[in-house]
């Protein structure tokens, strides 16, 4: 008991002086991006009266089935995850908050064995999410149609979200769970996980460490347990990436012409 509070203090230790480096940087950084987000508005596209409704809805549809098929085929190419900036997935954030201690402390290996699982896990179910996304396109409304067009530039990304969530769960969690099984790293992170909620956790909560550490700005460094295991975390981190390919593609056919490649994405979002 002695030994593991002893490995416990010194990772937090270890932890808190990383943290401290980054304090004034997160600061200036906060800031910075404070000041970009007070100058940035989102561009919408007017809703176009002198359309037909038909006109409006199979427009819109077919944005949506490009959004798709762009999504599934990026990220369901080999290391599609893996290699994309926008939706590669990370360590847990309870991990990733010390990602620097571990893999000063040699763990390097088994982060990267451990991000590389979940994402290969991502890639192999993203094609399967394409029947759940047609289906949600085809039972889409005038009404949502009309909404959509005059929304942001995400507003038919935020449709599925709001259509699709649960079963694009339902869908490829299996696919995620069978494929995480397949390497053992996975059981790494509930190992460490327990480990935290065994020894370090009573450590952070019950002494000043944490009070420290907030007075100081970093206590979001600190280490810390996760309550959603690490398939469920594996498959949200995959959807996001789906929905955030899909309004990339979503926003380029709104605002750049080249993307507006049929008569009817002209009609629907051309200037």
């Amino acid at each position: 008991m002695k030994k593991s509070i002893i490995v416990s203090t010194l990772l937090l230790t270890s932890t808190l002086t990383f943290a401290f480096d980054l304090a004034s940087i997160t600061k200036s950084v906060v800031d910075s991006v404070s000041k970009e987000n007070s100058t940035t508005s989102t561009p919408t596209t007017a809703t176009k009266t002198d359309l037909s409704d038909s006109t409006v809805s199979n427009g819109l549809k077919e944005a949506l089935k490009t959004g798709v098929t762009f999504a599934v085929e990026q990220l369901g190419s080999n290391n599609g995850y893996l290699n994309n900036t926008t939706a590669k997935i990370p360590l847990p954030n309870n991990l990733s908050n010390v990602e620097k201690v571990i893999r000063s402390a040699g763990g390097g290996k088994m982060a990267d064995e451990l991000i590389n699982s979940m994402n290969t896990a991502a890639t192999k179910a993203a094609p399967k999410t394409a029947e759940i996304f047609m289906a949600a396109i085809d039972k889409m409304t005038l009404t949502d149609a009309q909404k959509i067009l005059s929304g942001g530039n995400d507003a038919a990304t935020n449709y599925f979200k709001a259509n699709t969530t649960e079963s694009l769960k339902k869908s490829i969690t299996p696919i995620i769970q069978e494929t995480m099984k397949e390497n053992k790293v996975a059981t790494y992170y509930d190992a460490v996980n327990n480990l935290y909620k065994s020894n370090a956790k009573g450590l952070v909560d019950n002494s000043g460490v944490m009070g420290m550490a907030k007075s100081l700005g970093v206590d979001s460094y600190m280490p810390g347990n996760s309550d959603e295991n690490l398939d469920d975390f594996v498959t949200n981190k995959a959807i996001e990436g789906l929905f955030a390919m899909i309004a990339q593609k979503e926003a380029a056919i709104r605002t750049n012409p080249v993307e507006q490649t049929s008569s009817i994405l002209k009609q629907v979002f051309g200037k």
